[in-house]
């Protein structure tokens, strides 16, 4: 359990009480966390007044780091606590939002890059005894759906078997980004091999069981745990961005699914489909909220793919033009 400190410390435990009762898990601990930093910050200047001046509350967002996005999302939560507060009386200055850049910049994994990836992941051992002693095993099957349905992980890893519609190849997501459940279908092929993958698990018949479980059938695999195996394998690939910059972010599990997200414009050109025709399908497939939440999926490297650029680069112009002022 987190404890508060500053000066505040009381008024941040109710408003993360009401937080509570309101908002998602995630959206919760996101909150928490934002706020311990915020708490914590407050300690080390050793701030005795509620009532915060314009120095400290910029002196505290100039602390956070990482993707302006991320950082702006903090300050959000900051702004809306400080707003509560001067509704109880309490002077505090409102920070403004500060403006997030759009440079990020995915890593889309080359052919041969993703063949690598599978070959080491449909030969790993099992290591020294650890809590999951199936991992070696379920691995591929996580690849294969993240690759297959642009999954991400933590929504691949909370599958159940009664999530998984056999009959119509179709997988119920229900515990996703924003709590947004969706239906994802899958192609037949995937279908199947998750059907074999099941049976060889011996998990049909179990509609509680989770897909990928621990020692404990009945506790999944956690993303931290999924991640380390991805790195180990991209270690053995040695498979690496060099001189990644700050707004790169190298490659990673989610990295694949910006790699359906490419295929899937890729093949659609191919096949003849209009690319506008296209998005709002593909938007809804991923569980976005809105087109501007896809735009970040249409941006791939020039210099990997060249001959795409030109086709992306004139349907975003189209749907997300420049503009001059903040918003």
């Amino acid at each position: 359990m987190i404890h508060f400190k500053s000066v505040l410390q009381d008024e941040i435990a109710g408003f993360l009480a009401l937080r509570k009762s309101s908002k998602s898990k995630s959206a919760y601990d996101h909150d928490r966390h934002t706020l311990k930093l915020f708490d914590e910050y407050l300690c080390s200047i050793k701030c005795d007044d509620k009532d915060l001046t314009e120095e400290q509350v910029t002196g505290w967002s100039g602390t956070l780091t990482g993707k302006s996005s991320s950082i702006a999302n903090m300050v959000i939560v900051v702004r809306i606590f400080l707003t509560q507060l001067k509704g109880y009386g309490v002077n505090a200055y409102i920070p403004p939002i500060p403006r997030v850049s759009d440079d990020y910049v995915p890593y889309i994994f080359l052919d041969d890059e993703m063949k690598l990836i599978f070959s080491i992941a449909d030969t790993l051992q099992m290591g020294k005894p650890r809590k999951n002693t199936l991992i070696h095993v379920e691995f591929p099957m996580i690849l294969r759906l993240m690759c297959g349905c642009g999954l991400r992980i933590g929504e691949t890893l909370l599958l159940k078997m009664k999530d998984v519609d056999f009959d119509i190849g179709v997988l119920t997501l229900k515990y996703t980004k924003g709590d947004k459940q969706r239906l994802v279908p899958m192609h037949p092929t995937l279908t199947k091999i998750l059907g074999q993958y099941c049976m060889a698990m011996g998990m049909i018949g179990y509609p509680e069981a989770y897909l990928f479980p621990t020692f404990d059938p009945m506790e999944p695999v956690t993303v931290h745990n999924a991640q380390h195996k991805f790195n180990f394998i991209l270690e053995q690939g040695n498979i690496f961005l060099p001189g990644r910059k700050k707004h790169q972010r190298g490659p990673c599990l989610h990295c694949l699914r910006h790699v359906f997200v490419f295929k899937s414009f890729a093949n659609a050109e191919k096949a003849g489909r209009r690319i506008d025709d296209i998005v709002p399908y593909l938007s809804i497939y991923l569980g976005h909220d809105s087109l501007k939440e896809t735009e970040k999926y249409l941006k791939f490297s020039s210099e990997m793919f060249p001959d795409a650029m030109e086709l992306f680069d004139g349907y975003t112009a189209q749907i997300f033009p420049e503009v001059n002022f903040d918003e």
